[in-house]
């Protein structure tokens, strides 16, 4: 939604809006002209806005409840009210589109290709699910980009993280797609897995030139005769990595592609999982023509995406990382990411769930995740678009818990409580509010240490 709000301001449009929760992306947003309001309150849309022009367009996200006042305004007052992704698909309809889809890895991924295309020249633009360390938004816009007056235009590639809630990706065409994973997710609108993935399959089915699939999904996706296959270690695949070894707290390693093998590549992104989305980046970028040298030179200087394993601190003493993790998948590979950089050192993790209907949905699997910890603490569930469900909370996830050192901590107390703790590796992890809670305990944290 950040991303769609920096695009129309952008192009010279009076934008405004609200959110839930006031975060440092806000401010940015603020900053940059576009106007923010924090309660669900109709005298706090502008009055300008209140009469329904045909001009004025409402883009909204699946996040919003239903019983949101503001959103029904516009509905009672017959807006032209749109989802996020149809406005999405309507920007990139006529553009040169590389999108990447999966349950995880689609943030990182989709920034990698931004910037190997950065690196190469190829003036792209980018709708991303993260702000990239490099260029410090979530927002690529080309430089020659022409916003035509019916059709939303963009003349050179765009790069888009194309999102499965809710269905939303299929508002998407594009040339080249990536599905990095098809995990079970978001079974509040699916139902079950296998819808899920038919899903993934009619979004394959719309891609116009390349679809490019992680090696192990395979067969769960209809992808016809255009897939090209990745992996990170399936020899087997069109593209996959091999002689991976860690130096000086990156990964080297070789790529081999159906052109050729890409030797001598430096990736600093902890975690064998970020290894396999540069796979995946490199594959679409072959596609896109980028010169060997351009990839291996853009692989050394991307520095990752805020929220993706994020140090904040790091020292002798103490290494405090934050994580946007909220599926139990992302939390494996989170923790072991940790575990892997950090050998022999207690790692410590604060987990706030994100959905009643996740947590009941994957109770199980948390537990497991959250049992690599050497010490967990627990938020209570953050609930966005949801009402409570009875028996679903935290103390549900504790209980389930084999791990001995593990406790629920409350909101009010939590930089206290962990700022007293023997930390040694320390992550924050969820897609709740707690990253509001990341710059009090980095204060706290460097205070005491």
């Amino acid at each position: 939604m950040s991303a769609l709000a920096r695009y129309f301001n952008a192009m010279g449009k009076s934008v405004s809006g609200y959110d839930k929760t006031p975060t440092k992306l806000t401010e940015k947003l603020i900053a940059e002209g576009i106007d923010i309001h924090f309660e669900d309150d109709l005298n706090l849309i502008k009055s300008e806005i209140k009469n329904p022009k045909s001009e004025i367009l409402i883009v909204y996200t699946p996040a919003i409840p239903n019983d949101h006042k503001e959103l029904n305004y516009f509905r009672d007052h017959n807006f032209n009210i749109k989802k996020r992704a149809e406005v999405l698909g309507m920007i990139t309809e006529n553009s040169y589109t590389i999108a990447v889809a999966g349950t995880h890895g689609k943030t990182t991924t989709s920034s990698l290709i931004a910037h190997i295309l950065k690196t190469a020249d190829l003036d792209p633009s980018a709708f991303l699910g993260g702000i990239t360390q490099n260029y410090n938004t979530n927002l690529l816009l080309s430089e020659n980009l022409k916003l035509a007056t019916l059709n939303f235009q963009l003349s050179t590639p765009t790069v888009v993280e194309a999102d499965e809630y809710d269905r939303s990706f299929l508002t998407l065409h594009p040339e080249i797609a990536v599905i990095t994973s098809t995990d079970a997710d978001h079974l509040d609108i699916y139902g079950d897995k296998k819808y899920m993935e038919e899903s993934y399959s009619l979004f394959a089915s719309q891609v116009k030139s390349k679809l490019i699939l992680k090696k192990s999904i395979q067969n769960t996706i209809a992808s016809g005769k255009y897939a090209l296959t990745y992996s990170v270690n399936d020899t087997t695949a069109d593209y996959f990595a091999q002689n991976i070894k860690i130096e000086n707290a990156a990964y080297q390693y070789e790529v081999t592609t159906p052109s050729g093998v890409f030797k001598n590549l430096t990736l600093g992104l902890p975690g064998l999982h970020n290894v396999e989305n540069s796979v995946a980046a490199i594959a679409a970028s072959c596609l896109m023509k980028v010169p060997e040298e351009t990839i291996r030179e853009a692989l050394r200087t991307f520095r990752g995406v805020k929220r993706r394993f994020d140090y904040q601190i790091k020292t002798d003493k103490l290494v405090f990382i934050d994580d946007y993790a909220h599926h139990p998948e992302e939390l494996k590979a989170a923790i072991n990411s940790a575990k892997e950089m950090y050998p022999g050192k207690k790692i410590t993790g604060i987990f706030q769930p994100h959905l009643f209907t996740r947590t009941r949905d994957f109770a199980d699997d948390f537990a497991k995740s959250l049992d690599l910890l050497d010490e967990c603490i627990l938020m209570e569930i953050y609930p966005a678009r949801e009402l409570p469900i009875e028996g679903v909370n935290s103390k549900m996830l504790l209980d389930k818990m084999k791990s001995a050192d593990k406790s629920i901590c409350q909101k009010k107390d939590l930089v206290e409580n962990v700022s007293r703790r023997r930390l040694e590796v320390l992550l924050t992890l969820g897609a709740g509010d707690i990253d509001t809670f990341v710059e009090p305990l980095k204060n706290e944290l460097i205070k005491r240490n």
